[in-house]
């Protein structure tokens, strides 16, 4: 008892070490590492179609745990994932049974480990060629004609595929129809081949291709049962009445016929063509006959065709026919005549056997003989032809295009135009000839110059365009098939209206002018049509200064003995009738310039001149009277009184007068003189002296010069003897001297 309590307490004991050590080693964390992955295939990875393939995808893992660890496994074909395991082991495989192209294409595995992924290379796997397609046939027996439906499948494969499909006549090498059909979403295709009349024993062959990849992978060839052909209906036959020789004039008799295969009825038709051109046919029967009088034309090559819906067939047979008489012929005088020209028509046949004529016009009978002659006009213009005929045979000749030219009227010539023709615009001449016959062929002169030339199938008019620049003469000219010379129009004038275009203004001799010359402006236009208003302006005058209406390309205006108030800017207008009120032409501005002649400039100057002179000697003179009156002035202020003048004195007087009314400056001295103490020549102050009142015009600086004024002024005169008189003059001349 002691003993098991023992035993038992050592393996409890174990226990728990046991325990405890996987306890602590579980508190260590285990690493890995996946040192590689790769793939193989087995048996390789180019494989036949049909043969298993295998998938193996290996991969090596360390570890420090004692334990292989679990991962998971991953397989891809074209980056799709197909197949998923976890394993523990280094290899996992995925088995194909009897790979297919569609199983071709990259492969590649991938390992996962906790968060560790790896994954190998891209491998290419190739199946090659595609499993035999197999061939089914709806029937084994065919009817030309018929159709034969081909089933050709690949049951292993998966669309899309590509199927060709060929029929073949037995112990024929080459193949007789070959179709080529993809289906994309099947594996098999149905194609319907025509059963064609020269089918026998058919049989067909199949072949599927497949693209994988860069590669194109393909069947062997699957071949059908044979196919057995019947004949719907027998080539046709001819039979041709009567036998033997056949001549124009016998009943000429054309029958094809046709044996259809029993318990066969199919929609039948027969065809009799003679050279393409279809004479007999007939529908749902055996047969078609040609019944016609027999004619040289019947000869030729004719072919019977027998037609259903897919099937055709046919036969050929020469039919010769013996000519009675030849084709006849018709001839002419001529082909081209003038109006009342005879006609002469005749119709022959070789060898001339006896037989019956009529010429015909157009069906109209004009002739009943051989010979036909007539004068013509226009109206005889058309097709004859001749028909011969003996007994019931009948033959038509040639035909002869005969023409009768009517002579032209004298063409009228017209234009065409609403109001005036303006140089440049567009107008139409018209040329007519009434009478003629057509075509016609009209030419427009222009200027003795051709302009164009019209050819009119009728008696319309022939319009003529044209962009006139200046008068001109147009003229019509016309023929025909007659044979006269050509017709003339009479002359048609047009006058053209030149509008004003250019306008010019100038002055003659030049720009400057002197004063009382003649200013003379020219306005002239281009080659315009009259009359012409020609309007002058001067500034910005809204209303012209002048204005006059001439036929005459240019204007003058004449303003003679000009002056400065005729000096400025001038321009003209000018206009006639194909100006617009809203664009009337003007010329350049001119600028005038007015000057004065030179002697006005210089009778100018010297009137100036003239003027400050005399301004100049005015002022002068009243300068110096002022002079005077100022000298003056102290004599009259100390005199006590005025004395009484007396008879002695009044000669004195006037001489004192006339010296004061001398000129300005004239022996102004003596005043002077009169005017200083006698003193200054130490002379003895006993002589009498006498007061002289004088009148004096004096003038005020501030005044004008018409201003004039009288002072009165006082001289002082003295009395002396004879003896004394010649003391005083030498005294004057040295106060001059001295002063």
């Amino acid at each position: 008892m002691q003993l098991g309590w023992v035993q038992g307490g050592k393996m409890w004991l174990g226990v728990l070490l046991t325990l405890l050590l996987c306890s602590s080693l579980e508190g260590q964390e285990n690493s890995f590492t996946i040192n590689s992955i790769r793939m193989e295939f087995l048996p390789e990875q180019h494989v036949e179609n049909g043969n298993n393939l295998t998938l193996q995808c290996i991969v090596d893992i360390s570890t420090t745990s004692h334990v292989k660890p679990q991962h998971r496994l991953l397989f891809y074909k074209d980056d799709v994932l197909f197949h998923n395991v976890s394993s523990t082991e280094i290899t996992e495989s995925y088995v194909i049974p009897q790979a297919r192209v569609y199983n071709a294409g990259i492969y590649k595995c991938t390992v996962i480990l906790n968060n560790k992924e790896r994954t190998t290379s891209e491998y290419e796997v190739v199946v090659k060629r595609v499993s035999d397609p197999k061939v089914t046939l709806d029937k084994k027996e065919a009817i030309e004609g018929g159709v034969v439906q081909v089933h050709c499948s690949v049951p292993e494969e998966k669309a899309p595929i590509r199927f060709i499909i060929e029929k073949f006549e037995l112990d024929v090498k080459d193949s007789k129809q070959r179709r080529e059909k993809t289906s994309q979403n099947e594996n098999f295709v149905t194609l319907e081949f025509t059963v064609q009349e020269q089918d026998r024993v058919i049989f067909f062959q199949c072949q599927a291709s497949i693209i994988s990849g860069m590669r194109l992978e393909t069947s062997k060839t699957a071949r059908s049962e044979l196919v057995t052909v019947r004949e719907s209906f027998s080539n046709p036959k001819f039979h041709i009445s009567p036998k033997g020789v056949i001549t124009e004039g016998d009943e000429l008799l054309i029958r094809c016929t046709v044996q259809v295969t029993p318990m066969v009825q199919p929609f039948l038709e027969i065809i009799i063509q003679k050279d393409k051109v279809i004479v007999a046919h007939s529908q749902y029967s055996n047969e078609a006959t040609y019944s016609v009088m027999a004619m040289a034309e019947h000869n030729g090559n004719y072919t019977c065709k027998v037609e259903t819906k897919r099937i055709s067939k046919a036969s050929s047979i020469v039919v010769n026919i013996t000519e009675l008489f030849s084709k006849p012929k018709l001839e002419s005088s001529a082909t081209r005549l003038d109006q009342d020209e005879r006609l002469r028509l005749w119709c022959s046949i070789p060898g001339a056997p006896a037989a019956n004529f009529t010429i015909q016009k157009e069906n109209m009978t004009v002739s009943q003989s051989q010979n036909f002659t007539k004068k013509v006009s226009e109206r005889d213009s058309g097709t004859y032809t001749c028909v011969a005929y003996i007994g019931k045979v009948v033959k038509q000749s040639n035909t002869v295009q005969i023409t009768v030219c009517e002579m032209l009227s004298k063409p009228r010539i017209v234009y065409e135009v609403r109001s005036e023709v303006i140089k440049g615009q567009t107008i139409k001449v018209n040329c007519q000839s009434i009478n003629g016959t057509s075509p016609i062929s009209y030419r427009l002169l222009k200027a003795s110059n051709v302009l164009g030339t019209l050819t009119v199938g009728s008696n319309e008019p022939a319009v003529f365009k044209d962009n006139p620049t200046e008068d001109v003469e147009y003229q019509c000219i016309v023929n025909n098939c007659h044979s006269d010379d050509e017709m003339k129009s009479e002359l048609l004038m047009v006058k053209v209206i030149a509008p004003v275009e250019d306008v010019k203004l100038s002055i003659l001799q030049n720009k400057m002018v002197e004063s009382g010359k003649d200013i003379v402006l020219l306005c002239s236009v281009n080659k315009a049509s009259g009359p012409i208003t020609y309007k002058f302006y001067k500034g910005k005058e809204v209303k012209p200064f002048y204005q006059y209406i001439s036929n005459e390309t240019q204007v003058i205006w004449l303003k003679s003995q000009a002056s400065k108030e005729h000096e400025g800017q001038y321009y003209c207008t000018a206009s006639n009738r194909a100006t617009s009120a809203k664009n009337v032409p003007r010329s350049s501005t001119l600028t005038v310039t007015v000057f004065l002649a030179p002697w006005k400039k210089g009778l100018i100057a010297v009137v100036v001149i003239g003027v400050i002179i005399a301004i100049l000697g005015l002022g002068t003179r009243c300068y110096f009277l002022k002079k005077v009156k100022a000298k003056q002035m102290p004599v009259e202020m100390s005199r006590p009184a005025v004395p009484l003048l007396t008879s002695n004195n009044e000669k004195m007087l006037s001489d004192s007068s006339t010296e004061a009314n001398r000129p300005y400056g004239y022996n102004e001295d003596i005043g002077n003189h009169a005017m200083k103490p006698m003193n200054e020549n130490k002379e003895p102050l006993t002589l009498d002296v006498e007061y002289t009142e004088v009148e004096v015009t004096s003038c005020e600086p501030h005044e004008g010069l018409t201003t004039k004024g009288t002072e009165t002024v006082y001289s002082e005169v003295r009395k002396a003897n004879p003896d004394f008189m010649g003391n005083r003059y030498s005294r004057t001349e040295g106060s001059l001297d001295g002063t």
